[in-house]
């Protein structure tokens, strides 16, 4: 469950990819002392105290550098700011208050939402002090922080939570919700207008027609749904360039509120890193799947291997690979509403609910016939398993054995596998925890 979007903004070479990869607990990031490195943004999933956000690390802003990425660095990252609920400032405690500096400040205060002041690199007691020269920035909440060994990011993400935007309240009849997520110009407008057999959304050759995520209601084999269409740009001015990066943002959004995502590519262009990045906020969002390979009408069927292409972009997807791949044409108007369908069907997975004897009986005898590897000379033996009833949305496993320490994540997947091979959770994230029984 998320509560909205957190942008990590700053200079060049402060620690923002070290402090993203703290906070999504993943060395998602590269890391290195040269200063900007990070030119692709980087999105990932962070919770603190029950409350999940969306993590934003942007590229290093500059001016008056001879990087040629510097101009279009600078004008993401300016996006990310009118994007996110929360703008983390982060600045080098050991280096102190450069111009870069102080020119980014000049930006944040126009902005009206919450801006945390950031120092990091305050590793020891000797650079505590060094966090009082920040004030001088302006900005009312400074907090000093290690990206490195952690220390003072619990005080900062306590604020951070706190000033996260309330999730909003579902009434009674919220219906299920499908996001069409994609690159620009993936023909995600053109997919609904095909489906609702309406011109219901602009469509153009120009990547980013799309202003705003919309919501239409939709009914299709007596299952009612809402269906969104995924924002490109909001204004002209940044259809140009940062389209790619915008969509992302906007995805992000769309996403957390569906509760299926079809995630529509171009064929011809394959399923790409941007097209990746998409797909794993679905999945670390704990959302059904469905990928929906578009513009299959201009391959040239008699050249191409169909299984050998569908098991490549599984290998892209690894090690989330059990979803559905459906190969379509919006302008022929090939398998639209075989896509639906799907969507229908995944959704309706998330909420399998499997009885614990059926559970025990069939996962057991798999696990006394494979147990988990043998750690630092000792023996995992699990015992029994159950299915967690909660609030979560996507299906969630318990399994109760003597060290649950020592279960690697390579066993968990193997469970993992077992559990979809037994079960029907195409298109589905499971999670499976161990616990001390």
């Amino acid at each position: 469950m998320s509560n909205g979007i957190v942008a990590i903004v700053g200079r060049p070479n402060v620690g923002k990819s070290t402090f993203f990869n703290r906070l999504v607990e993943k060395r998602e990031a590269i890391e290195d002392s040269f200063s900007g490195v990070t030119r692709d943004r980087n999105y990932g999933k962070s919770d603190w105290n029950g409350k999940y956000f969306s993590v934003i690390d942007t590229g290093g802003y500059i001016v008056g550098s001879e990087d040629v990425f510097e101009k279009e660095i600078r004008k993401q990252v300016i996006l990310a700011i009118e994007e996110a609920d929360i703008i983390l400032f982060l600045v080098d405690g050991e280096a102190g208050i450069l111009p870069s500096d102080s020119e980014l400040s000049k930006i944040l205060y126009k902005t009206t939402k919450p801006v945390l002041l950031v120092v990091n690199k305050i590793d020891n007691v000797a650079r505590q002090n060094n966090t009082l020269d920040f004030y001088s920035l302006g900005f009312e909440k400074v907090f000093g922080i290690s990206a490195i060994n952690g220390s003072g990011t619990g005080n900062l993400l306590d604020e951070v939570v706190e000033l996260l935007p309330e999730k909003e309240l579902q009434t009674e009849n919220t219906l299920p919700s499908f996001a069409v997520v994609g690159k620009p110009n993936s023909g995600k407008s053109s997919f609904i207008n095909t489906l609702l057999g309406e011109e219901r959304y602009i469509v153009t050759s120009i990547a980013g027609t799309t202003r705003d995520s919309i919501n239409t209601n939709y009914n299709l084999y007596g299952f009612n749904f809402d269906i969104i269409d995924t924002a490109g740009i909001r204004r002209k001015s940044k259809v140009k360039e940062n389209v790619e990066f915008y969509s992302v943002l906007r995805s992000i959004r769309s996403i957390e509120k569906s509760d299926v995502c079809l995630i529509l590519f171009d064929i011809e262009k394959g399923f790409d890193a941007q097209v990746q990045k998409i797909f794993w906020l679905a999945y670390r969002n704990k959302k059904g799947v469905v990928l929906l390979a578009n513009k299959w009408d201009l391959i040239d069927k008699e050249s191409i291997n169909f299984k050998q292409l569908e098991n490549e972009i599984r290998e892209q997807m690894a090690p989330f690979t059990d979803v559905p791949i459906l190969f379509i044409s919006v302008l022929k108007k090939q398998r639209i509403f075989k896509a639906i369908e799907l969507a229908i069907e995944v959704y309706k997975r998330r909420s399998n609910r499997i009885t614990t004897h059926k559970l025990n009986d069939l996962l057991l005898p798999i696990i006394q016939k494979t147990p988990p590897p043998i750690h630092k000379g000792k023996q995992v033996k699990i015992k029994f398993c159950s299915q967690l009833i909660t609030n979560v949305s996507n299906p969630q496993f318990l399994f109760f054995c003597n060290l649950p320490q020592y279960v690697k994540e390579s066993y968990k997947r193997f469970l993992e596998n077992k559990i979809r091979n037994l079960f029907d959770f195409t298109g589905v994230p499971i999670d499976i925890y161990f616990r001390k029984k």
